[in-house]
């Protein structure tokens, strides 16, 4: 290094002749570029020092007990008791595999949806009309839900004439 600077100096101290003036790199660049390269080594070797290591911040144990002993003895199963136990589990899970009951997604926005289709601005429809009865309860709910839902967005209109009498609804005008 102290050779090369030596080198540089001579060179900026020595008259340069007027032909090769602009043709000949800055001595100084290929030291700065060698100066930038040890920088970019040096910081990745503190990078690589940073993280932690096995042995330095990160140490392994074994625990080993010598002495210890069990004293818990083992199950004496036979495989035979073994076999018909696991048997017996089988047939239990076989019991439950025909009778898995999975529930339809019941979407009160769909039913709205064909509450809309289904009710008319001029012509009045039947209450009872609007639910399946199908479907079971969960589908009366969802019907239901969707109706008051409707109501409260003042998308549809009820009507009854008299106590105790039927329920007409009619989409909002």
């Amino acid at each position: 290094m102290a050779a090369m600077l030596a080198e540089i100096k001579s060179r900026m101290l020595l008259p340069r002749p007027a032909e090769e003036g602009e043709d000949e790199d800055d001595p100084r660049a290929e030291l700065v570029r060698r100066l930038q390269e040890y920088e970019r080594y040096k910081q990745a070797a503190e990078d690589i020092g940073s993280l932690p290591r096995y042995e330095r911040e990160i140490f392994g144990t074994i625990a080993e007990f010598p002495d210890r002993k069990s004293n818990q003895q083992e199950p004496e199963v036979s495989m035979q008791t073994l076999l018909k136990v696991f048997a017996e589990v089988l047939a239990r899970a076989d019991m439950y595999t025909h009778h898995r009951i999975q529930r339809e997604a019941l979407s009160v926005r769909e039913r709205m949806t064909m509450i809309l289709d289904i009710v008319k601005a001029e012509d009045f429809t039947d209450f009872k009309d609007l639910f399946s009865v199908e479907e079971g309860r969960g589908g009366v709910i969802v019907v239901l839900l969707a109706i008051l839902e409707l109501l409260k967005d003042s998308l549809i209109e009820m009507v009854q004439n008299e106590t105790n009498g039927p329920i007409y609804v009619k989409a909002a005008s």
